[in-house]
């Protein structure tokens, strides 16, 4: 028996395609002599669904299509995710479900039991736990059948499970443990998934069927990363990751174990071309889903926040479908314009040169006698970012064009960014980049994955600068971004408290001072773009934290007092 892995990428609401595509899946698979394959969790409706679950019409379309789907099992096996109606029961409307259809017609419905509410995950908002769980007999084989959390059990630094579905399913007798996931991408995610899967192996000794969705949806990336093992937790398959395709293997019924069919064997990758690639999945399908617009534009200072996403873009969606402009002021150095025009030819995207000289002066002599007698400070700077975000916006609006937001994690951490200007645009790229991973990634593009000059080297090693005004540097305003981004991930993706921050060894005032900066900007994070994450810990909707709170004031006055 043949059984195939599809790691399939979704649209979320895209019903009655992603059904369409599963069903061709499935003929394709029996023309291959497969005896059963196996789609990701929630894959007719692609995951998260969110509030979308709360219309009538998009559960009655679901369920439709899961009957379409079931139809299409005939001389073949089909497991694939959904939803279903909690009808008989209290409690939330729905369950987050697995499918299994045989000869034309559902023939299993499990229910996942593990609801991870956490981070960028709500699922007790919308469904109900399984109450049960489910060992299907299938060609002499018991299937043990689970979703995603319920394999990761207490893998997870939120929440601490009661019970261990992998064990449940064990006691009942199951040969196989089937898990069907959407498991979103991080950093280490791929290490730390398959981990726990050995982990399983090891416990349960069973073999483990694990496929998981691919693609992105708004700000979430999927990495795919599906695995067949068996019960000695050797890989039979693993797929290639960020990439819709699917993997096979046959069981041998005699020695008790799966043989690999279709040979896989994904490329390791460093963690800069992991981050690389996950970040051009994730802006190639925001902007192919979404429908937003084909093309692109940015702004393009010179520095290598722009850079690095002028070059994710082109990667993403074509050299013809970016644009770039430079909108040199006052301060811009003429090295500033060359590198912006250099990587435009390098890339190969239209550039245009829109000077805001005039915009400034102008919108200066209107504000020139409400500031008369003050200091040049912020508010003189920002006119020039805001100026350049009026440019952008208008050119988006005329043509069409998504912009793309350039800032990175450590800007959008202290507030380093201004409102309605360089804080603009659709989707922001880098959002869950600091700025060491973006020298990091810059780097490695130009001598690993390029093996040339694309991203000047002048734009790599020039101390980076806002030039909003003369000879402006970032270390006049921040820590260098060696002790800025540490004391960052320490307390954004780590949780730690200051005086754990303090025991590294980090200045005192220099904690104090960003953690205080992270909190009090929070206010500018809630109006910036999406932004595609690929960390543990992201902005967005997987941080959730007050814009009216004490608690970090409170936190350090107490520490001053003590010092």
């Amino acid at each position: 028996m043949k059984i195939r892995l599809f790691q399939f990428n979704p649209i979320v609401g895209d019903l009655v395609e992603n059904t369409n595509r599963m069903i061709e899946a499935v003929k394709n698979a029996k023309s291959d002599g497969i005896s059963m394959i196996l789609f990701p969790e929630l894959a007719v409706c692609g995951y998260p669904p969110m509030d979308l679950l709360e219309r009538p019409s998009f559960v009655e379309t679901s369920l439709e299509m899961n009957r379409r789907l079931a139809l299409a099992a005939d001389g073949i096996s089909v497991i694939w995710g959904s939803i279903s109606k909690n009808v008989d029961k209290p409690g939330r409307p729905l369950y987050n479900s697995l499918y299994m259809a045989e000869n034309g017609r559902i023939t299993t419905v499990a229910h996942k039991t593990l609801l991870p509410t956490y981070d960028v995950f709500d699922e007790f908002r919308y469904f109900e736990p399984a109450h049960e769980f489910v060992v299907k007999e299938w060609n002499g084989i018991k299937l043990g059948f689970s979703i995603c959390e319920d394999l990761w059990y207490n893998d997870n630094e939120y929440h601490r499970y009661t019970v261990n579905p992998a064990q449940e399913l064990k006691s009942l007798g199951a040969d196989w443990l089937v898990n069907i996931s959407a498991s979103p991408f991080s950093k280490y995610k791929p290490n730390q998934r398959l981990e726990m899967l050995l982990r399983h192996c090891d416990e349960e000794q069973l073999p483990i069927l694990y496929v998981n969705q691919v693609g992105a949806n708004t700000e979430i990336i999927f990495d795919g990363d599906s695995m067949i093992l068996n019960a000695d937790g050797r890989i039979v398959e693993r797929s290639e990751l960020f990439t819709e395709n699917y993997i096979d293997a046959a069981w041998n019924s005699d020695k008790k174990k799966f043989e690999s069919v279709t040979q896989s064997k994904p490329k390791p990758f460093c963690d800069e071309e992991r981050q690389f690639k996950a970040l051009v999945l994730g802006l190639k399908d925001y902007i192919k889903k979404s429908g937003i617009s084909e093309k692109v534009i940015l702004g393009l200072s010179g520095g290598i926040d722009s850079a690095l996403t002028a070059t994710i873009a082109v990667e993403a969606l074509g050299k013809e479908n970016v644009i770039g402009v430079t909108m040199p002021s006052h301060y811009s150095s003429s090295g500033s314009v060359d590198d912006s025009v250099s990587l435009a030819e390098k890339l190969g995207i239209t550039i245009h040169k829109l000077p805001i000289k005039s915009i400034y002066d102008s919108i200066s002599h209107v504000l020139e006698p409400l500031f008369k007698g003050t200091a040049f400070n912020v508010a003189e700077e920002n006119i020039q970012s805001r100026s350049r975000g009026i440019l952008l916006m208008s050119l988006s609006n005329k043509f069409g064009y998504l912009v793309l937001n350039t800032g990175n994690k450590s800007e959008m951490a202290v507030g380093y960014c201004t409102l309605y200007g360089d804080m603009a645009g659709g989707i922001s790229v880098l959002s869950d980049l600091y700025k060491i991973e973006v020298f990091a990634m810059s780097k490695w593009l130009n001598e690993s994955y390029f093996k040339r000059e694309v991203i000047p080297w002048n734009t790599i090693t020039k101390p980076p600068s806002a030039e909003l005004r003369p000879d402006q540097k970032d270390s006049d305003s921040l820590p260098e971004y060696e002790i800025l981004d540490g004391i960052l991930k320490a307390y954004i993706e780590e949780k730690a408290t200051v005086d754990s921050i303090l025991s590294l060894g980090y200045d005192s005032a220099t904690v104090k001072r960003v953690v205080r900066l992270v909190d009090l900007n929070e206010y500018k994070r809630r109006q910036a773009p999406p932004g595609l994450r690929i960390s543990s810990k992201a902005f967005g909707i997987g941080r959730r934290l007050p814009i009216v709170q004490k608690w970090t004031h409170v936190q350090l006055n107490s520490l001053i007092l003590n010092d």
